[in-house]
């Protein structure tokens, strides 16, 4: 639902003066699975990254509303009558009812059949027969009466720094390239054009029947389609691309299936197909408290993730996927003393310094932003874990080859030299290091998968040492890792503190599922991590010595759902699912977190882990067979 605003803020305007910030939850998501946009309640696209999800914005409007933006909606009118995705696409159609007509506008990040090499954004996987056309189409069509169409193109580059600088093509005004920041782009329409400083402006008036299209290209010569026709067949290709994308996927045929294709809808627009990465959100710095400084930039890949990606794509049957996913994490470059960074970035690289661009504003006063992420330096014991987890998934339907090994075989032997170590746990505390119960968990199992690939290939090992540790670390975790009080396990040694994280021990099979100390962990969360209702839950509740209060996070009340299913409380586990798919937004889209008072999204959106989860805890109710 759009908030009401207040009357002083309900005159007709044009997008030249973009309205205050819209709730997270209103914006819908674009994919060409290269980059993504993040269209807002008013028609505008208000963040869009070119050419790639970690390169700068050319519309920042979501972080500064005056960081760029592109609007194609009825002149004076700001609310749409709906929003939604074509069925089985991250197409989207908006339709809009106007005091003298009705109009739909169709958005993509369009995808067709690969015609040469991409040299936009090459590719160090091999490229697969559709891929992306490095533009965006918008097309509108008048359904019934006449109704004044705007179209108002402001881009801003290199975040909002360089303003654009338009040019017209040709002599019929019906296309412009912007240039900023070393780059251009090319507007193209069948409207008429005007500049306007740093924007470029349409107005027309549509009758019923009537069509109009604008793209924007950024691919090889700016090739832009050239007709209405031309853009309409190049929407219709994305559609088929995301219809036969999901016809590959298996999804049982039960009541939460809509929900689970909407989540792989999602994690596959939120995948780099070049390389075979997810990033973890669409976003930088949008908050997790509002106002506060709890702002980082998700547009990179944690290697924390890897697990739960392959599970939710082998329970998809989407093979394909998970070992791409797996050739780029088999892929990426060990540090000096063969140790993994926790985030690589979408092409691999290693450098990802943390900087603030203090010029933005930021999403509703929420300073600072920034770009990079300073946590890419923290030594996080819980990656390893989920390396061999993953190594152990992947390798079930893929042959282990000896250079793959090699690299395994070395994760598993630095573990095993250096599990005692204190570390940052899976949250990235920016504070203490300390003995996380979690990390040391996954630590466990990277010694454990790699003892049973070992032994099970048959592959050369320090079997006798890995086999040691691991049962050493298994005695300690037990010992040092539970609460009596409680009745739970800890966040940390030491400390009756509860984290979240511990509802994923038996799924990484640390303990089995019927065993009393799984049952008591899930239930002291349930009973001391959640919302005044008990059907949100909270990652932690102390101090992590920042400023502000967290929301509750998404993907922790999907893994208490999943948990209590499995523990045989499913009465409970349904009650908290089908409140978290209440909560979904208007178009079934998750950020990272949920203010528990208001409903409010918080953190980056949307968020890769939160879907995930949901198709993981959905498969558990459904009582689909995970993997592993």
């Amino acid at each position: 639902m759009t908030a009401v605003e207040p009357a002083t803020e309900r005159q007709p305007q044009s997008a030249a003066a973009p309205s205050p910030f819209p709730p997270i939850a209103e914006y819908a998501f674009l994919s060409n699975c290269h980059t993504g946009a993040l269209v807002a309640p008013d028609g505008a696209i208000d963040w869009l990254c070119l050419p790639r999800f970690d390169s700068p914005s050319v519309f920042g409007s979501l972080l500064d509303r005056e960081a760029g933006f592109f609007r194609l909606a009825p002149f004076g009118i700001n609310h749409p009558t709906a929003v939604v995705y074509q069925p089985g696409t991250n197409v989207l159609e908006t339709t809009w009812k106007t005091p003298n007509g009705w109009i739909v506008v169709r958005d993509a990040l369009t995808m067709s059949p690969r015609e040469h090499e991409d040299t936009i954004t090459p590719h160090t996987r091999p490229p697969a027969d559709d891929d992306a056309d490095h533009m965006l189409i918008r097309t509108v069509e008048c359904l019934e009466g006449e109704v004044e169409v705007e179209l108002v193109c402001e881009p801003a580059f290199d975040y909002g720094r360089a303003p654009a600088e338009w040019a017209l093509i040709g002599d019929d005004r019906h296309a412009a390239d912007a240039t900023g920041a070393g780059m251009t782009i090319r507007l193209q329409t069948n409207l008429g054009l005007g500049i306007e400083e740093n924007r470029i402006r349409a107005r027309h008036v549509l009758k019923a029947g009537d069509r109009a299209y604008c793209s924007l290209s950024w691919d090889d010569g700016l090739v832009s389609p050239q007709n209405v026709e031309e853009a309409d067949s190049r929407i219709d290709a994305t559609t088929r691309f995301w219809r036969a994308w999901l016809g590959r996927a298996r999804i049982p045929d039960h009541r939460f299936r809509d929900p689970v294709q909407r989540s792989a809808l999602t994690i596959k627009g939120l995948t780099y197909m070049p390389t075979g990465a997810t990033v973890a959100a669409l976003t930088t710095s949008l908050p997790e408290t509002p106002g506060g400084e709890r702002n980082w930039d998700y547009r990179y890949t944690w290697i924390r993730d890897t697990t739960f990606t392959l599970q939710a794509l082998h329970m998809l049957n989407l093979d394909w996927e998970a070992d791409e996913f797996m050739q780029f994490v088999a892929d990426v470059e060990a540090t000096e003393d063969g140790s993994l960074q926790i985030m690589y970035g979408i092409d691999g690289r290693r450098d990802l310094v943390e900087r603030q661009l203090d010029h933005l504003s930021g999403y509703q006063g929420s300073r600072p932003v920034r770009v990079g992420n300073g946590a890419v330096g923290q030594l996080q014991l819980d990656v390893y874990g989920e390396v061999l987890e993953t190594a152990d998934i992947w390798r079930r339907t893929n042959e282990m080859t000896e250079g793959t090994w090699r690299v395994l075989r070395g994760l598993v032997d630095w573990v095993s030299k250096n599990w005692q170590l204190p570390d940052s746990s899976i949250w990235e505390v920016r504070g203490e290091v300390r003995h996380y119960v979690f990390s040391k968990v996954m630590s466990w199992v990277a010694l454990d998968r790699g003892l049973r690939m070992a032994d099970e290939l048959g592959l050369e090992s320090n079997a006798a040492e890995w086999r040691i540790q691991r049962d050493a670390l298994h005695a300690e975790i037990m010992e040092r890792g539970w609460s009596e009080r409680h009745q739970s396990f800890t966040q940390a040694y030491g400390d009756d503190a509860l984290d979240a994280a511990a509802l994923a021990i038996p799924m990484v099979r640390f303990l089995p599922w019927n065993h009393p100390r799984v049952h008591g962990t899930v239930r002291a969360i349930a009973r001391e991590l959640t919302s005044a209702d008990g059907e949100l839950v909270y990652r932690y509740r102390h101090s992590d010595g920042l400023e502000g209060e967290e929301g509750a996070f998404s993907i922790c009340t999907f893994w208490l759902a999943q948990a209590l299913t499995m523990i045989g409380e499913r009465e409970r586990a349904e009650r908290v699912f089908r409140r978290m798919l209440r909560h979904a937004n208007h178009v079934g889209l998750y950020s990272e977190e949920i203010d528990p008072v208001d409903g409010q999204f918080l953190g980056n959106f949307p968020q890769a882990f939160t879907h995930i989860a949901l198709i993981n805890c959905a498969a558990a109710l459904s009582g689909t067979k995970p993997t592993g």
